[in-house]
């Protein structure tokens, strides 16, 4: 009898009756102003064609991706490294949270206060703090002169600013040069304490003679594109040794006709172009479309453009942002279109994520 009775619709118009007094129960409650659990939405999954073609739903946990896993669903998004820009100012112009929210992943601040080094961001970030120039050299006499560079003027000043720097946790070397930089008398003794900690130098070298004198002192980025006209033998000189770079900067200088033709003389000497804005002279924060047009200007295709965006700088500076693999870090942006045939992609992310948390 009773199995016959659970078994009838009257057990259907019991569980109907129960969800109705929940119903009233919770509205009463509401009423009354009761507490309710708060509703946690779903994270919207990462779904998008990697580099190889494939579409894949990206699993994460914590700050890795634990999961590739394929999918046969429709999509137009693509997954990419998220973006590096290897010259920026952040001190200067303190928008790391818009960076961030803008897909780029990392950056390299190559001028700051030396209080700055080893602060926490969220960004990826490798220092110099501030660079070193000459006694009232660029930059303490105009933008720099509230300690954004620092003064030599011998070589026993230049190894002990250089080792106390990396004690500060400064990650690169920033060099002035010109007429109003570092005496090149001691670029060599800088050159050598620096590669002594694992540091690149970086040289803020916009003329012919300052290339050629950091070439043979042996540095290893130029930190922006000269703007003067570089001589065959400065860009034979620069290139010589393998892995030098060059950050390209050109919308920060006006993208005249000269620096253009010199990126375009020095990639084709075989010199890694790396993208870089000097963001805090160039206001644009995130990834920067008159940049973009003026690399495609001197000769890169979208590919090489998106490569010196993504994966070649992180692979320079040895940042933990590289290719969508399981166990990897989860930093990456999603995009409306395969950035390698065209790069503006890379302008207006989708959707980001930054150490495995959505920032876009």
């Amino acid at each position: 009898m009773i199995g016959r009775w659970w078994t009838s619709d009257r057990y259907l118009k019991a569980i109907d009756l129960y969800i109705l007094l929940l119903a009233i129960v919770g509205a009463f409650a509401a009423a009354c102003g009761a507490t309710q659990p708060p509703q946690v939405a779903e994270p919207e999954p990462a779904m998008g064609r990697v580099a190889d073609g494939s579409t894949v739903l990206v699993e994460i946990a914590g700050d890795r991706i634990a999961r590739l896993a394929p999918t046969t669903e429709a999509t137009t998004a693509w997954l990419w490294p998220g973006l590096v820009d290897s010259h920026v100012h952040l001190a200067y112009w303190p928008v790391a949270d818009e960076l961030a929210g803008a897909g780029i992943a990392g950056v390299v601040d190559l001028a700051a206060p030396e209080g700055t080094l080893g602060a926490t961001n969220e960004l990826h970030v490798i220092a110099s703090g501030p660079m070193l120039t000459r006694v009232d050299g660029y930059p303490l006499t105009s933008w720099g002169s509230d300690g954004y560079g620092t003064s030599c003027a011998d070589a026993a000043c230049v190894t002990k600013m250089i080792d106390r720097l990396a004690v500060a946790k400064a990650g690169v070397v920033k060099i002035a040069l010109d007429r109003d930089g570092l005496d090149p008398a001691l670029l060599p003794a800088a050159v050598t304490a620096a590669h002594a900690k694992g540091h690149k130098v970086a040289v803020h070298a916009l003329s012919d003679a300052s290339v050629r004198l950091a070439a043979e002192a042996g540095a290893d980025v130029l930190a922006h594109t000269p703007v003067e006209p570089l001589t065959p033998e400065t860009v034979t000189a620069w290139a010589r040794v393998p892995g030098r770079a060059v950050i390209s900067t050109l919308a920060a200088f006006g993208g005249s006709l000269t620096a253009v033709e010199n990126l375009r003389a020095l990639r084709a000497a075989g010199v890694t172009v790396l993208y870089g804005t000097d963001l805090g002279n160039l206001r644009e924060a995130g990834p920067s479309k008159s940049e973009l047009a003026l690399l495609a200007q001197a000769g890169l295709s979208d590919a090489d453009i998106t490569a010196a965006m993504t994966t070649v700088p992180a692979a320079y500076w040895k940042l933990p942002i590289g290719p969508l693999v399981e166990g990897a870090e989860a930093t990456f942006v999603v995009l409306e279109r395969d950035p390698r045939t065209d790069a503006t992609a890379l302008l207006s992310p989708r959707a980001a994520w930054l150490r495995g948390r959505r920032v876009r």
